[in-house]
């Protein structure tokens, strides 16, 4: 084979695989994943190495490059924030029915509802879950391996996205919370030990669920 036919099967210059991963997330509404950037990129290229020269490109911009779950997107700067208050959607105020519920979610996932239910104490309204499940913020997890096969629910990654989250490992504790003035000074339903600022792995739970 010369080498002129060879090329045609040549990936694209580093520069070009930037341009063309910036043009993806540029045009995304949501993040995208490397998954998703490896099919749409001719044969050969390498998504993630872009992402990281893309990343570097935009240190100090407008916009940065995050990443979101297992996904990435451009995101305003932090400091730069206050600039798209004019464009920023204003939501409904959630009640503390749905902020425990999300709460316990976010620190205890996956969970029942019936595990919710114990945690708070109280009955879980539907309509409670079904905003959470309508602002995507909760999704349904995979079924338990136990009697009645009751299903999970878990943070999605709209959630993390929207907090600036790149996995649950970043929820801030309760500390945090209450001193961003996002909590009041009455007590939460009861949290991991995560919650108040421990950084101990929760035990891995996997043997309860089916693929």
């Amino acid at each position: 084979m010369d080498p002129a036919e060879l090329s045609l099967f040549a990936a694209p210059p580093m520069g070009e695989q930037e341009r063309m991963v910036e043009a993806v997330l540029f045009a995304s509404s949501e993040p995208v994943t490397l998954a998703d950037l490896a099919r749409r990129m001719p044969q050969g290229c390498d998504p993630a190495e872009a992402l990281a020269h893309l990343s570097r490109r935009y240190e100090g911009r407008g916009v940065h490059l995050v990443q979101v779950g297992a996904a990435f997107a451009f995101r305003t700067a932090a400091d730069l924030g206050h600039l798209m208050h004019k464009e920023s959607v204003e939501t409904r105020k959630l009640s503390r029915a749905a902020i425990e519920t999300l709460a316990i979610v976010a620190y205890h996932q996956p969970v029942t509802r019936a595990e919710i239910e114990e945690i708070r104490g109280v009955a879980v309204s539907r309509g409670t879950v079904d905003q959470l499940l309508e602002l995507n913020w909760i999704r349904l997890g995979r079924r338990r391996m136990t009697p009645g096969r009751p299903v999970t629910f878990v943070v999605t990654d709209a959630f993390l996205d929207h907090f600036g989250l790149e996995s649950a490992r970043d929820l801030p504790g309760l500390k945090e919370l209450r001193a961003a003035g996002l909590l009041d000074s009455r007590p939460l339903p009861d949290l991991p030990p995560n919650a108040e600022d421990d950084d101990t792995e929760a035990p891995d739970q996997s043997e309860l669920f089916e693929d």
